[in-house]
């Protein structure tokens, strides 16, 4: 008998609602998503607002032990990079997370990020091809871009908090448009 679909979302503020309203984040559009299209899954989400990959690469085996998701979203390392933390730091840490996904049989799907130029040319690109390198090398699924369509839209400031960092309620819409198609591949190959 085939194993009941779970998705555990393991991610930072933008996947844990960070200054929105309760079940107003993409993380429950998903959820939404699903009941409304009949997949018959559930919706862990394990995201803490601050958390870097060295946390989410600590707290991973005892979710996928406790949870036992058939699909896991990393949506990580946003938080190293404003922190300036190694990037060869980060990119282990995800190695490591997406390699224990696959390990137990689940589906991977690692969400990209970008930063601002501020943090100097070589670091920007190095960390924005971070995860497409990673995705390939750990045969996991990519969305190239968290917030394509938010951060690069011409009304961005719209679309943010007041902070300029945490996307909007209106631009959770953009965010779950993003890793939906990616994930619905995922469920029907």
């Amino acid at each position: 008998m085939a194993m009941p679909t779970k998705v555990l979302v393991v991610g930072d503020s933008l996947s844990a609602e960070y200054g929105l309203a309760r079940g107003s984040g993409w993380v429950a559009l998903l959820e939404q998503r699903l009941q409304k299209e009949r997949v018959g899954a559930t919706v862990v989400n394990a995201s803490i607002s601050g958390d870097t990959t060295s946390g989410g690469r600590t707290r991973l085996p005892s979710l996928l032990e406790q949870h036992k998701p058939t699909h896991v979203i990393v949506e990580l390392g946003s938080n190293d990079a404003l922190r300036g933390l190694p990037l060869a730091m980060t990119r282990d840490n995800l190695t490591v997370m997406l390699r224990a996904v696959r390990n137990t049989g689940a589906q991977a799907l690692l969400v990209g990020m970008r930063m601002p130029p501020n943090y100097g040319r070589a670091y920007t690109q190095e960390f924005e091809s971070m995860y497409p390198l990673l995705a390939k090398a750990e045969g996991a699924a990519l969305v190239p871009f968290m917030l394509a369509g938010v951060a690069d839209a011409p009304n961005s400031a719209a679309l943010f908090q007041d902070d300029r960092l945490h996307p909007s309620a209106q631009a959770q819409s953009i965010i779950f448009d993003n890793v939906w198609p990616v994930l619905r591949g995922q469920l029907h190959p």
